[in-house]
């Protein structure tokens, strides 16, 4: 389920939430080569089903990089602010990739928020804790510390 903040306030009132889970979203083949397409990283383990099947994972895996770029659409689905004048990606604290995401599996985002500050310019600095799990591993697939930026 969607938390839907409306204005400064209410992103402050965050502090501590836990912002649950996102829907099962499964990593198919063609997002893979499309990711593949757009950085340039044709990486045999990636791109290779057949050369893939006999290698370290039993089959073509995503990009950590793409497990990371799902953040952004899977963040939508965790959080919707309103009221706001502009809001940015301000970057990342640390990222690990724990366990690769195999082609055909489905994975999810969990998200809690670790910090909410004020910042200069009327804004405030909203620090998010993530985790992208894979249905039925016990690693996941990347941990985060996100941090974005909301303006009034």
């Amino acid at each position: 389920m969607t938390t839907a903040v409306n204005g400064l306030e209410e992103v402050k009132a965050l502090a501590g939430r836990d912002l649950g889970y996102t829907d099962w979203l499964q990593i198919d083949q063609d997002r893979v080569y499309r990711f593949a397409e757009a950085t340039d990283d044709h990486q045999w383990i990636h791109v290779d089903p057949a050369r893939a099947a006999a290698g370290p994972f039993g089959g073509t895996i995503a990009h950590g990089y793409l497990t990371l770029a799902m953040l952004i659409p899977l963040m939508g689905e965790l959080l919707d602010v309103s009221g706001v004048r502009m809001s940015i990606n301000y970057g990342l604290d640390k990222v690990r990739f724990p366990a690769p995401v195999p082609v055909g599996a489905k994975i999810r985002l969990k998200g809690q928020v670790a910090s909410v500050d004020e910042v200069a310019g009327n804004g405030v600095q909203l620090t998010v804790d993530f985790t992208v799990e894979i249905e039925g591993s016990d690693k996941p697939a990347c941990v985060a510390r996100a941090i974005y930026r909301h303006y009034a």
